[in-house]
């Protein structure tokens, strides 16, 4: 078969792609890998099992469930919980695996499936070659007393909530704050409004009524209208979105400006930077975050990381350095004191306080970065392996110099299609127009099939 896992997990259409037989198989593979793991420990592998609200992760649940659990491990049934929660009570529980069931802000038709290792990490490159290749295999299964026992975990709500407020100083630090949150019909809208009250925080939930064919719909992190419309409406302080699985967060100051990842990874670095807890004052980023955040950081003296787009380049670069705060544009935030992935939640809790303990509006702490008009071209029908082509990087070069410090030029190819992606930056938005139709005339030219 070919390549199973992608950048994070198995995803695809549910019942198209993405099947229960499939689900089913995935559970039994990763157990008999898991089950070599644990090895003779002399104890029985457990798994936790969590799922966003999407109709779907019902069928798959009970898949994946019924594989690892016919291959002789124990599973714990987390039900509805965000993937950053699956993620936490794997190494609460001392779980030998994580199983997170979610398209984290993908529509509602598609559906995924991550694994996680002890501790509740990303599983090592080997160990999902290891699965993909027990796919489909002719193995033994136990019988009787052997097989696995499937049981419901009750407080994973609870445990979860505790873990998100005790990485808060105080009893109710949010007291006084007015905020909506958005919960995109998904994975937090249970725990995600229960935890902002308990911080102190005034709460007006939205997207907050899964039915499972409304997560992500029209709502949620990449949605921002009705978040924007309702902080105007109710006048809150701040307004906060999640997207399905909750692992990413962007917000909404008090005039309904978005406040998009880079302001938010801002904030908080300033915010550690100053209580001397940046890690080796340092922030990881990916290539696409605006340039004015990498000036912003360069005034605050704070040294900036760049590593490839996703989150898995940003947590290889964090734990490769032991830095502590990192992130994507797109609001996938990682606070490695508290977290091994990407917490929407907690990264809401984090700006939150910074605002109450400041005493300045969510406005006031984003201008510190200005952000520099973003232009991105996407050139179709070229040969995307060609990037090191010696007129095109001159071109670049060309660009580049007359840009300065002011602007930057980045070329992206695409990992799977036959295009490439031109990103320019620059004082004005002509500008950078006028730079990314340049080069990607050069592109064009240069890199034709």
């Amino acid at each position: 078969m070919g390549r199973l896992f992608g950048t994070d997990g198995v995803r695809g259409l549910a019942n198209g792609a993405l099947t229960a037989d499939l689900a089913l198989h995935l559970g039994e593979a990763a157990a008999h890998v898991l089950v070599d793991e644990v090895g003779q420990a002399g104890r029985r592998p457990l798994a936790v099992v969590g799922r966003d609200t999407r109709i779907s992760g019902q069928f798959l649940e009970h898949a994946v469930v019924a594989g690892l659990a016919s291959a002789g491990v124990d599973v714990l049934r987390l039900r509805v919980v965000p993937t950053p929660g699956v993620a936490y009570l794997t190494g609460l529980l001392d779980a030998d695996l994580g199983v997170v069931i979610s398209a984290s802000h993908n529509p509602m038709p598609d559906n995924g499936i991550k694994l996680l290792a002890r501790g509740g990490v990303k599983l090592d490159d080997a160990v999902e070659r290891a699965i993909e290749a027990a796919m489909g295999g002719e193995r033994s299964l136990p019988t009787g007393g052997g097989v696995g026992r499937v049981t419901p975990y009750a407080s994973t709500i609870d445990d979860y909530a505790d873990h998100l407020l005790a990485t808060l100083p105080g009893s109710r630090p949010l007291e006084g704050l007015t905020v909506v949150l958005d919960c995109a019909h998904g994975a937090a809208h249970e725990v995600g409004p229960r935890v902002l009250a308990a911080a102190g925080a005034r709460v007006i939930p939205i997207g907050d009524r899964p039915d499972g064919l409304n997560i992500n719909d029209g709502c949620g992190s990449t949605h921002l209208g009705p978040l924007r419309q309702a902080v105007l409406e109710h006048g809150a302080d701040v307004g906060i979105a999640v997207d399905g699985d909750a692992d990413r967060c962007l917000a909404v100051d008090h005039t309904g400006t978005v406040v998009d990842g880079d302001q938010i990874l801002a904030i908080l670095a300033l915010g550690l930077h100053e209580a001397g807890r940046l890690a080796d004052e340092t922030l990881v980023v990916t290539v696409m975050s605006n340039l004015g955040l990498h000036l912003a950081m360069k005034d605050a003296g704070i040294r900036v990381v760049q590593t490839a787009v996703g989150d898995r380049y940003v947590l290889e670069a964090m734990k490769a350095g032991a830095y502590s705060l990192g992130g994507e544009q797109s609001g996938h935030v990682i606070l490695s004191d508290h977290a091994t992935t990407g917490d929407g939640l907690l990264t809401a809790l984090h700006l939150l306080q910074r605002v109450k303990a400041t005493g300045r509006s969510l406005r006031s702490l984003a201008s510190v970065v200005t952000r520099l008009p973003q232009v991105l071209v996407n050139v179709a029908g070229v040969d995307r392996t060609r990037c090191d082509d010696d007129a095109l990087l001159a071109a670049v070069a060309v660009e580049e110099a007359k840009l300065g410090e002011t602007g930057r030029v980045l070329l992206r190819p695409s990992g799977t299609e036959p295009v490439v992606r031109v990103m320019v930056e620059a004082p004005e938005q002509v500008q950078a127009q006028e730079v990314a139709d340049r080069l990607a005339d050069v592109v064009r030219e240069r890199l034709a099939l």
